[in-house]
């Protein structure tokens, strides 16, 4: 079941649409504020984002670029084309202008969470980490780390085997067709620059050197 988040001051627009997308079968959470929405973004992941712009506390520009990456359709009186390019460029994946049909409404919700579903499918996650080798970024947190092919592609390989050392004349075999530059000498640089991006976000090592064999991805454990 996804999870819609309702950002609006308007209770009567947001009972509305609140009844529409539960009888889609969707779950909602609501907002009405900007400031209460990034308080709620910090104990929930939505699905997908409705944002007003005209909102108490943080406005619906403020909060836009604090909400990362969770697709936001704007929904607002605000019918200028220069106010909807401007958010399509700042993030928003798409605009819908108040008033509104709740049938079209429905269907852009419907388009943009099958382009995440889409998206979600390409992308791999472990230990806290999420890989998109469709853009070559690994997402810590919140922050979003740009790797090379070949860092990639190793740092795919060791987070399909998580906790299991990954031999080094495997990881060149297994990432030869991708990445046929990478080469025992420069194995280690490339697991070196991977650990340097990932540590330099939270202060953890990823992945460890295990002597004689390789190297392994390591997800902690609860003792």
């Amino acid at each position: 079941m996804s999870t819609i988040m309702i950002v609006d001051d308007d209770v009567s627009i947001s009972d509305m649409v609140t009844e529409a997308l539960e009888n889609e079968g969707y779950a909602v959470r609501k907002a009405y504020s900007g400031t209460e929405a990034l308080m709620l973004l910090s104990a929930v992941t939505p699905d997908l984002i409705l944002l007003d712009l005209m909102l108490p506390g943080l406005t619906g520009e403020q909060l836009l670029p604090k909400i990362g990456n969770i697709p936001v359709i704007v929904v607002s009186a605000k019918a200028d084309i220069s106010d909807k390019v401007g958010l399509l460029m700042g993030g928003a994946s798409d605009y819908i202008t108040k008033p509104f049909n709740i049938k079209e409404l429905l269907a852009r919700v419907a388009v943009q969470l099958r382009k995440k579903e889409t998206v979600d499918q390409n992308i791999m996650t472990a230990g806290g980490l999420s890989l998109c080798c469709d853009t070559l970024t690994v997402t810590v947190g919140q922050t979003e780390i740009q790797l090379t092919r070949t860092e990639c592609a190793i740092l795919k390989l060791l987070m399909q085997n998580p906790n299991t050392p990954v031999g080094r004349t495997t990881i060149l075999d297994k990432i030869s067709y991708d990445t046929p530059d990478c080469t025992e000498r420069s194995l280690k640089q490339h697991i070196s620059n991977i650990r340097r991006k990932l540590s330099a976000v939270n202060g953890r090592d990823y992945i460890e050197a295990v002597y004689g064999i390789g190297f392994r991805f390591k997800i902690l454990t609860k003792s």
